[in-house]
């Protein structure tokens, strides 16, 4: 039985994407990350697939008349290498209709707030200015709106009295790496079961 393919898009850094790597590597993610896909060649994350072993697709927007142009580059590319999930581990851009469609149920994505409080930019900062208590993570089904689509899991994340931006942030950075791989080994494992809006894991 060949092993579940999975494609992660990022545009960044890449630390959610080598925690989901450390988890392959550890055994328990459960599937194969078969493809980076980057629209930022110069961006961390390229290096790290790179270091990984990890084939990458790295693309400039600004190359193509449009996003469903791109998109269907990206789409060949994930045909070819049998994707059947794209995991978005920071990814700065919303999805259209060539992949959202193509992948529909199959693509999810990691936010750090408790949606739908906070979606879109710097949804750490806008937790800060509103002045709550507790925020979090979330990962969803992305459905081609800005953070909309069904929740799959949330990890609560307390606002301390002296947080700033960069103290908050690491505490849900730290979340997010432990939290991303385990909900990418429930697709794995076939676990993970959505009807409308309602998502249920199987024990």
């Amino acid at each position: 039985m060949s092993a579940y393919r999975i494609a992660v898009f990022a545009s960044g850094r890449g630390s959610n994407f080598q925690a989901l790597v450390d988890a392959q590597r550890a055994g328990v993610l459960g599937g194969d990350i078969c493809v980076l896909v980057c629209d930022k060649p110069q961006a961390p994350v390229v290096g790290l697939a790179q270091a990984a072993g990890v084939d990458t697709y790295v693309f400039q927007p600004k190359d193509y008349a449009s996003k469903e142009d791109y998109e269907r580059g990206v789409a060949a590319e994930l045909a070819r290498k049998g994707v059947q999930l794209i995991v978005l581990a920071g990814y700065m851009r919303l999805l259209s209709p060539v992949l959202v469609e193509a992948y529909s149920g199959k693509i999810i994505n990691i936010h750090p707030s408790l949606l739908p409080a906070f979606p879109g930019k710097d949804a750490i900062g806008q937790a800060l200015q509103y002045g709550v208590k507790v925020t979090g993570v979330t990962v969803h089904f992305v459905d081609g709106g800005m953070d909309t689509g069904p929740v799959i899991a949330q990890r609560a994340v307390e606002v301390l009295a002296g947080d700033d931006a960069e103290t908050l942030a690491q505490r849900i950075h730290a979340v997010e790496q432990k939290l991303y791989p385990e909900v990418v080994s429930w697709f794995t494992g076939g676990r993970v079961s959505l009807d409308g809006r309602k998502v249920t894991i199987v024990e």
